[in-house]
């Protein structure tokens, strides 16, 4: 008898990609004759997720020019998926913080238009549906910049059309969606967002993220009195209240630009993720699941991938795995639906020793995971005789 085992990681952030990951993990798992793997990388709907989707499903990856966070051109990427009807974008390639040197980072002026352009790209392209991972952004424009870049005008008190960033919110009187992109009307647009601030106020976009990509106190306040005139201008022009919409706050407002100008659906990201590669359907053929992250610690819970994955094979009875270059946390696995953790470290080693032999550990990890599995089907199988 053979065991068939999904080997479903995330990536190990800052060391290895999710592909590399599950190949390393699967390496080891097949040393032994009587385990069949199936690999298929994973994410949560943030960083990764474009690579992960695209080896799953046997995508392809394409980039666009587009106007970056700061105004400048810029090289961005995104993918179609294997179906050739669903793209995935994400938002930290064409309006992220990682582009914007840390002595320029300033959400007054950074602009989602970028990511508005890679929404009409795949519009253009065909594409039916649109996954658009929205982590990582360095904006505060409520959505603004996406909103022009797919037709809509949107101008002040004296006729002029808006610029660029968050500062330019607090002159919006009149939006004219009679130029939006076609496209939007036949696309279904899903977010894969896991938060659930509002767009303004203390938990809001400005009061929570801004500071982080640059904001003083001064202009976080101010960024925060534009977002709640933007989503008044929204409810009094388009007749949409987004403001206490939860997660219209994500990506400083990207989120609630994303409902009231693309119709979008916010949804957790692994959920997300998880629905496209159809993992109900995967686990009805395996006996077990081998999931990983980076670390294993109290943000599991929140919407990781090892939580998300241990959820869904449990409501088949499917026993879980996880492998993690740390481990903060175990007695609370079971209550997530794990079985097991293991630590990749084999003795004393230091973070950056682990990093660097990643790979060798991960394949080592496996290979116990494959052996242990190997005795106890072993076992199970002396039992019935």
């Amino acid at each position: 008898m053979k065991l068939t085992i999904l080997v479903a990681p995330d990536s190990f952030k800052d060391c290895l990609a999710a592909v590399d990951v599950a190949e390393a993990i699967a390496s080891g798992l097949s040393q032994y004759p009587d385990i069949n793997v199936l690999a298929m990388p994973m994410a949560d709907g943030g960083e990764g997720t474009v690579d992960a989707l695209v080896s799953a499903t046997g995508g392809r990856k394409l980039k666009t020019e587009v106007i970056g966070p700061l105004g400048d051109t810029i090289m961005a990427q995104w993918a179609i998926l294997g179906d050739n009807t669903t793209a995935v974008i994400e938002m930290a390639s064409a309006s992220g913080l990682m582009l914007v040197p840390e002595a320029s980072r300033n959400p007054a002026v950074t602009t989602t238009f970028g990511t508005g352009q890679l929404i009409a790209e795949a519009i253009n392209k065909g594409c039916q549906e649109i996954i658009v991972g929205i982590g990582g952004s360095a904006t505060n424009d409520g959505g603004l910049g996406m909103a022009q870049a797919l037709g809509v005008s949107v101008r002040d008190l004296d006729g002029h059309e808006l610029g660029y960033g968050g500062r330019e919110l607090s002159k919006a009187v009149n939006i004219d969606i009679s130029n939006l992109h076609p496209g939007l009307k036949n696309t279904k647009i899903k977010v894969a967002c896991d938060v659930n601030n509002p767009l303004f106020g203390q938990r809001g976009a400005a009061y929570i993220y801004a500071p982080q990509k640059g904001a003083e106190p001064e202009l976080v306040e101010s960024l925060d009195i534009n977002l709640r005139h933007w989503a008044e201008v929204i409810r009094s022009e388009l007749g949409q209240d987004v403001a206490e919409v939860p997660g219209a706050g994500a990506a400083g407002g990207l989120g609630a630009g994303l409902i009231a100008f693309t119709n979008a659906q916010l949804v957790k990201g692994i959920e997300l993720v998880m629905d496209t590669l159809e993992i109900n359907r995967v686990l009805e053929k395996v006996d077990l699941v081998v999931t990983g992250e980076g670390r294993f610690d109290a943000q599991t819970a929140s919407g990781k991938v090892a939580a998300g994955l241990a959820s869904r094979a449990k409501q088949k009875n499917i026993p879980v795995v996880v492998v993690a270059g740390s481990v903060d946390m175990w007695k609370e696995a079971p209550v997530l639906g794990i079985d097991a953790v293991f630590s990749i470290c084999k003795g004393p080693i230091t973070s950056l020793e682990s990093m660097n032999t990643a790979r060798e550990l991960l394949i080592y990890t496996g290979a116990q995971i494959g052996g242990l599995t190997t005795a106890l089907l072993n076992l199970n199988n002396n039992e019935c005789k």
